[in-house]
């Protein structure tokens, strides 16, 4: 592979065909074996609390319940994704999908009723919008990307109204992958572009995302503990 072909290669949103990747394996391996990836990784409070399965904070991203679930959210990750990867990077994107996700399933973890079992990738993709929402107020006067906000911002308002009549989604999961992916995305700024970004704004967001995973971990242990 030359040069010109390695960077058209790194021009693609390869990350976004990763998650997507692992996204399908693990759908066509639960519909092979039903019951296999469910029990071993959705968010499921009380294996993480009393057998230390710290894995289920990420493990969900990838699970989904049935066909529906998992392609709904495959199309928003394969149009999303690969917008928002282009803007900050395949590093930076990568980190945003997964942290989000993971604060979205410390958020159900710490305030969802025990013994919920939740999954899906709606935890990680709110973390994109929180992040497209961030890129909204910092470039303002960019049509392209006010364009791309306020269709995403639509998109965030149905959803969380939906959370509120149905009882099937976990609206805390959403709510801490939108809160994630803002923190986040004001943390690592845009390639290049850094300068737009006040350096007091990301380390207060720094501080902020650390103390929401803390505080969710903590509160949640407690939680469980108080049921013993």
């Amino acid at each position: 592979m030359n040069n010109i072909q390695l960077r058209r290669w790194l021009n693609q949103p390869i990350i976004t065909y990763f998650f997507l990747g692992i996204q399908i394996l693990v759908f066509i391996i639960s519909y092979l074996f039903p019951g296999l990836i469910e029990s071993q990784g959705a968010m499921f409070g009380p294996f993480v609390v009393y057998y230390s399965q710290y894995w289920r904070f990420i493990t969900p991203i990838f699970i989904h319940y049935g066909l529906m679930h998992f392609a709904v959210n495959s199309i928003v990750l394969y149009f999303m994704g690969q917008r928002l990867e282009a803007m900050y990077g395949h590093m930076r994107y990568f980190f945003i999908y997964l942290l989000s996700g993971a604060a979205g399933n410390l958020l159900s973890f710490a305030f969802n009723s025990p013994g919920v079992q939740s999954a899906g990738s709606s935890t990680a993709l709110f973390g994109l919008f929180g992040a497209f929402v961030v890129l909204g107020v910092h470039y303002k006067n960019n049509y392209a990307i006010q364009v791309l906000v306020r269709q995403f911002t639509l998109f965030i308002g149905i959803s969380l109204l939906f959370s509120l009549f149905d009882r099937s989604i976990d609206i805390w999961g959403h709510i801490g992958g939108l809160l994630g992916g803002a923190l986040l995305g004001n943390l690592f700024g845009l390639p290049q572009r850094l300068r737009d970004y006040s350096i007091h704004v990301r380390i207060i967001s720094g501080i902020a995302l650390v103390f929401l995973l803390g505080f969710c971990l903590f509160y949640g242990f407690k939680k469980y503990q108080l049921l013993v």
